[in-house]
């Protein structure tokens, strides 16, 4: 039995990065000896155990033969006599099928050490084609590395498109995916390639509509773009990803992909109020508060000021009317509500006394402001 590192933590370790998880493969071993170590089986679709102490994921050598469409249509295949070469052999690209051994020797026979150098992303071989989630981490891999993909991948990446292999995809997991490729530092690199190759169209003819459009593609991946150098969460880069959409455009997006409810709700406010918030500075009091009611922000100040930075994100003075969002924001919240119905109980119109004192709260910020 011999165990080896392989894929992303050998991939990162190359390239200077820090290694967040760390996988191995098990050669010329069966379940049974792995259970007598002490590692236990979390696996259902292959064996794969986790160490006792460590609790890495440790996965028996395996090939797998493709018998359906879709991200599910594969048989595997676990046993002893699969090689390390045979495992590596099955991964979607080079600088993922890079092994190193328990002595810290590379074991790199499809030459993504070299690809890694050159900052490409090729695939192994012609089982890549085989699994239209590949097309996903494709985009998603050069969105995080900046790498440029190889000609003969982005052709392959084309024809199954074109053979209808990414209308077979399970929506959650197109989400999952296309939702990591959002958190990478360029998502807009995504974005793109999954247009070029038509895999967008698909999967998100909404967005890809729009990208069509040079200005509004433009600003769609500006935004996008924006929202990631800020560290802003998936589901304010989402928002800032679709605010310029119809919103039945984006409900028709989320209902497709089953996008979750936090992203979906933001990015219907987004779609709704992003252009009154990139006008904040011509909001009178009155305005404002209009602008805060509607969006609940009394409520969920949290999620209020997400909004913000996703209907902001790549616009110009940005930081200046976020800035004054908040000021107006932390002026109305600190309105004693209960104060107020307590001075008058019983009587009606405690709503509109409350708002009364929102309104003067923030009509001072803004004097102060000027």
């Amino acid at each position: 039995m011999k165990i080896y590192t392989v894929g992303g933590a050998v991939r990162d370790e190359l390239l200077g990065l820090p290694v967040k998880d760390r996988d191995h493969v098990v050669v010329g071993a069966c379940p049974e000896d792995l259970v007598k170590l002490g590692f236990k089986p979390v696996g259902k679709d292959f064996p794969v155990f986790l160490h006792p102490e460590t609790h890495e994921e440790y996965a028996l050598a395996r090939t797998e033969r493709k018998v359906a469409r879709g991200y599910h249509g594969f048989e595997f295949y676990a046993a002893p006599d699969v090689t390390l070469e045979q495992d590596l052999e099955r991964r979607d690209l080079t600088i993922n099928a890079i092994a190193r051994d328990e002595t810290g020797r590379l074991i790199d026979p499809f030459g993504g050490g070299g690809d890694i150098k050159a900052r490409v992303l090729r695939h192994v071989s012609p089982a890549f084609a085989e699994d239209p989630v590949r097309i996903l981490r494709v985009a998603r891999f050069a969105a995080r590395f900046g790498f440029t993909i190889a000609p003969e991948t982005f052709e392959l990446m084309r024809r199954m498109v074109a053979n209808g292999e990414v209308d077979a995809l399970v929506a959650e997991r197109v989400w999952q995916e296309f939702s990591r490729g959002l958190m990478e530092e360029n998502p807009s690199r995504m974005l793109e390639i999954l247009r070029e190759c038509g895999a967008l169209a698909r999967i998100a003819p909404e967005v890809d509509g729009l990208l069509a459009s040079v200005e509004a593609g433009a600003a769609m991946r500006a935004a996008v773009d924006a929202a990631a150098r800020a560290g802003a969460s998936i589901e304010a880069r989402f928002a800032a990803l679709v605010r310029s959409l119809d919103p039945l455009a984006v409900e028709a997006f989320c209902a497709r992909l089953k996008v979750p409810a936090a992203s979906r709700e933001l990015a219907l406010l987004a779609t709704r109020h992003a252009n009154v918030i990139a006008d904040a500075a011509k909001l009178d009091a009155q305005g404002l508060i209009q602008l805060l009611d509607a969006a609940d922000a009394w409520r969920r100040p949290e999620r209020f000021l997400e909004l913000v930075a996703a209907a902001l994100a790549g616009e110009p003075d940005a930081g200046e009317f976020k800035a004054l969002l908040e000021r107006a924001l932390n002026a109305g919240a600190a309105v004693d509500a209960g104060a107020i119905a307590k001075a008058a109980p019983g009587k009606a119109g405690i709503r509109t006394r409350i708002g009364a004192a929102r309104l003067a709260a923030i009509e001072r910020v803004l004097k102060k402001s000027q």
